[in-house]
């Protein structure tokens, strides 16, 4: 009998989110408190509409922290997992449906090409599977592939970026078709995009796709647009919008495209430019939580995202201390579908 597997889309039902709480070994340690502040907004939102799982080194410390932030823990699951970074997209859980049933895929997570250390990371399904708090098998994949990478619009069709999955440092032993074999066998994909083009100057992971451009329902894409001639993505991204115009669904047709306004250049204290993305967002149960920068163009990213998702309540959680590492919103979370939680 031949298996039906399926890789929900993200706005499809949920028991909850994942994340890693930030902690004194992580690169967040000079902005501790107010990276964990970023956290208890974003825990305080997610819980008015589902269960946050933290992984924590130290829980009791997680829990006092977020106890004095003022978040009410009755939907917060802490559970002990060490931890290099906090960046559980990548190295959480992908949930795919067989025959209607979540398993959990544990690829691994080799730090975004051998970047930076993932030892912990690379573990973290493992563990919080060792604890109980997953209900589904967890199958353990011989592939490194980030959740950060691909895009599904739950109906088979795959959004990724050449430039992530063919990265040298990731699956070298894999050419372009075996990899799209790959992603057909693992997650039921039946329509695979591939887009050449569009990075953001920061990025450390090779051009994620959730930086760029998101499959969104009723056949749209929200991406990233860049309108300043000056501006040193002009080029990349005009190059990307027009690969996206070219893109046809499975059933033949041309996606509804919604462009993101373009927040102004964010910089380091060393004067490195920083991804500042709004397309780093994130759907839940009812809503879509959108980064924002700070900026004049935070509004018009909330509109065109409520446009992409008109049935939820679009929420901004402020975000200029996540860019300092180089990541956003969608980057530190991982949904959990119905059925995973215990």
């Amino acid at each position: 009998m031949s298996m039906a597997i399926r890789l929900p889309a993200e706005w499809e039902p949920q028991d909850g989110i994942l994340l890693a709480w930030p902690h004194e070994a992580t690169d967040w340690a000079p902005v501790l408190t107010e990276v964990r502040s970023v956290y208890a907004e974003l825990i305080r939102t997610i819980t008015r509409f589902e269960t946050v799982l933290l992984a924590a080194p130290a829980p009791e410390e997680a829990r006092s922290w977020l106890q004095q932030a003022g978040v009410a823990l009755e939907r917060v699951i802490i559970l002990a997992a060490d931890s290099n970074d906090s960046w559980t997209r990548d190295s959480g859980p992908v949930t795919v449906l067989v025959n209607n049933q979540p398993v959990l895929l544990d690829f691994g997570f080799n730090g975004w090409g051998l970047k930076f250390a993932a030892n912990h990371d690379n573990q973290l399904t493992r563990t919080l599977k060792q604890q109980g708090a997953f209900r589904p098998r967890v199958n353990t994949i011989g592939l490194i592939l980030e959740g950060g990478s691909i895009e599904s619009d739950g109906n088979g069709t795959i959004l990724t970026t050449s430039q992530c999955l063919l990265s040298p440092n990731r699956n070298p032993q894999l050419d372009r078709n075996e990899l799209n074999s790959a992603l057909q066998s693992l997650l039921g994909a039946r329509l695979i995009h591939w887009l050449e083009y569009g990075h953001l100057a920061g990025d450390d992971t090779d051009a994620h796709v959730d930086t760029l451009a998101r499959l969104c329902p009723a056949d749209t894409i929200v991406y990233v647009a860049c309108d300043d001639q000056r501006d040193e993505h002009y080029q990349p991204l005009k190059q990307m919008e027009a690969e996206l115009q070219g893109l046809r669904t499975l059933a033949g047709q041309p996606y509804r495209l919604l462009p993101l306004p373009w927040p102004a250049a964010c910089f380091d204290e060393d004067g490195h430019r920083l991804p500042a993305t709004y397309a780093n967002f994130l759907a839940i149960n009812g809503a879509v939580l959108v980064p924002t920068y700070g900026q004049p163009t935070d509004n018009g990213a909330l509109a065109m995202i409520g446009l992409a998702f008109p049935e939820r309540e679009i929420i901004g959680i402020d975000c200029r201390e996540l860019i300092k590492q180089h990541g956003s919103l969608h980057c530190i979370t991982m949904q959990l579908p119905t059925g995973v939680l215990s």
